[in-house]
């Protein structure tokens, strides 16, 4: 089916609706509602703040006042995907992994807000964060994680209707999940997806990216909604793949040439994938494959992954 990439609520069929954000950039997530025939609902994500997070909810009324939402789960701990929370109803179950929780509570909106909205002293990178997250407030945002706790696979009722979660991080970030709901074939695929933008390594390795994707291709979806971007089909999963792959092979190459890891990013020939959004997350996805290359690598910290990718994006 066609499903224009408007922003706000879109029909999916047999109950099951996308919220889409163009253009999908950083910040700029989708989330996913299911509704049953017997009442209830459950809501896949929220979004990056407060401001955006009433929005969605608000154009969900008209479905939501018939089959209120019970149940929602975050897909992971990217504050796109859950910074919303504390609008839920005090009474909504909130499901997500115990990787995801863990990962929520080190990035919480004050630590985000102060990385992204106070003045560091560099201008490269405060220029940097003001295009790519100056639209985003996170004044009296306060974190609500998930209180109902899951691990590798959960089998769960919307009413009537069968819905399954299931973990397939680490990849994206620590724990990555997907929801199924097999009677519609759609999955909400969370950031496992970027399209038409470029995925970021946070975690790796890649091959459990690559595996996730197998993962998503064997279910024979007819939608896939994904974490970023307009919804997709089986192709999409293969250009994520193909991504990955060019990338891990090009950054194999130079490691063993021994060119670090930032000289590499601006290195790779980024080929096909060029005109994809984000593409200073070559930074990230560099790094991440280097780690992997030599396990004693010390991480380098979240704060300078992103002066990396400020850099990349200055220079290029």
């Amino acid at each position: 089916m066609s499903i224009p990439y408007t922003k706000g609520l879109h029909e999916l069929g047999d109950g099951l609706h996308a919220y889409l954000q163009p253009h999908g950039g950083w910040g700029w997530s989708n989330a996913g509602l299911v509704t049953s025939a017997a009442g209830g609902s459950l809501l896949v994500d929220t979004l990056f703040d407060l401001k955006l997070t009433q929005a969605m909810l608000d154009s969900m009324r008209a479905i939501t006042d018939a089959h209120p939402i019970e149940a929602a789960m975050n897909t992971h701990a990217n504050g796109d995907h859950c910074f919303g929370n504390q609008l839920l109803a005090p009474g909504v179950t909130l499901y997500g992994t115990s990787a995801a929780v863990e990962e929520m509570q080190a990035a919480p909106p004050n630590l985000v807000s102060f990385l992204f909205k106070e003045d560091h002293g560099d201008p490269v990178f405060t220029a940097f964060a003001r295009e790519c997250f100056g639209p985003f407030d996170w004044e009296g945002t306060q974190l609500r994680v998930p209180s109902s706790i899951w691990d590798g696979r959960l089998e769960l009722s919307v009413g009537e209707r069968a819905v399954t979660f299931v973990e397939l991080g680490p990849a994206h970030t620590g724990s990555d999940s997907i929801v199924h709901v097999p009677d519609a074939g759609v999955v909400f695929t969370g950031d496992l997806l970027f399209i038409g933008g470029t995925p970021i390594v946070w975690q790796g390795p890649f091959q459990n990216w690559l595996d996730a994707c197998e993962a998503i291709l064997s279910l024979d979806a007819r939608v896939l909604v994904p974490g970023h971007g307009p919804p997709t089909d089986d192709e999409g999963v293969r250009g994520v793949m193909a991504y990955l792959r060019h990338v891990y092979a090009e950054a194999r190459k130079r490691f063993d040439a021994g060119m670090d890891a930032e000289a590499a990013a601006d290195d790779i020939d980024l080929a096909e994938f060029a005109d994809w959004s984000d593409s200073e997350r070559i930074a990230v996805n560099v790094e991440s494959a280097y780690r992997e290359f030599d396990p004693g690598r010390v991480p380098a910290p979240v704060p300078e992954l992103f002066m990396r990718m400020a850099r990349w994006a200055d220079r290029h």
